[in-house]
């Protein structure tokens, strides 16, 4: 065999290996019973807020720490920890996406993700004008 050929043959190994491990780390949004499973290892989990829980962040004592809990997408609530800031507009969120693990019952998360309701979701289009949906035509 030429060199060229050898050569091309290592590359294409080199570069199947790349993508296998690359795949192997690309994650799917899981609920808290997955990430419980597993405990140590970082999940994305998506859920919605549970606003009839208590939510705790007083910057005063501190500025970095708020907790709050969150329904999954199979209706299992858990208390979420985040290390941050509150973020703004936090209630206002349709829905969240939280990235990290579990630690006992609650997800310590280390970036959260806020899907915000759109303004123009009440809205309609009447003859290229944008008027609010309850307003009589």
């Amino acid at each position: 065999m030429k060199k060229t050929n050898i050569i091309l043959l290592v590359v294409i190994a080199v570069a199947i290996g790349v993508i296998i491990t690359m795949v192997g780390d690309f994650s799917t949004y899981e609920t808290f019973a997955t990430a419980r499973q597993k405990e140590g290892k970082e999940f994305h989990v998506i859920g919605t807020l549970d606003t009839l829980q208590t939510m705790t962040y007083d910057p005063l004592k501190d500025a970095n720490f708020f907790s709050f809990y969150v329904k999954d997408k199979k209706g299992e609530t858990r208390k979420v920890v985040f290390n941050g800031a509150k973020p703004t507009d936090f209630e206002k969120a349709e829905s969240v996406v939280l990235t990290g693990m579990m630690d006992g019952n609650d997800f310590h998360c280390s970036k959260i993700l806020m899907k915000c309701p759109s303004k123009y979701k009440n809205d309609q289009v009447v003859l290229g004008k944008t008027e609010p949906a309850n307003k009589p035509l």
